[in-house]
């Protein structure tokens, strides 16, 4: 198999954290409660490229909260 046909990049918890623009601490909070997909090798785990794109767009459908006058 040619990494062409591989269907996901897989990324780590800092590139998350960095992609996110929060703490590591932060990303494996996520990884851990299921709200953002991951694999766990050993030790490390590791957030599929997608996983982290479905989650931006979950997390920015939200209702924003209306402002009072």
């Amino acid at each position: 198999m040619s990494i062409a046909n591989v269907p996901n990049q897989y990324l780590t918890i800092a590139e998350v954290a960095t992609m996110l623009r929060v703490s590591k601490m932060t990303v494996y909070r996520l990884a851990r409660a299921h709200a953002l997909a991951s694999v766990r090798f050993g030790n490390s785990y590791r957030i599929p490229e997608n996983a982290v794109e479905e989650y931006i767009k979950k997390a920015g459908t939200c209702e924003k909260r209306s402002e009072a006058p």
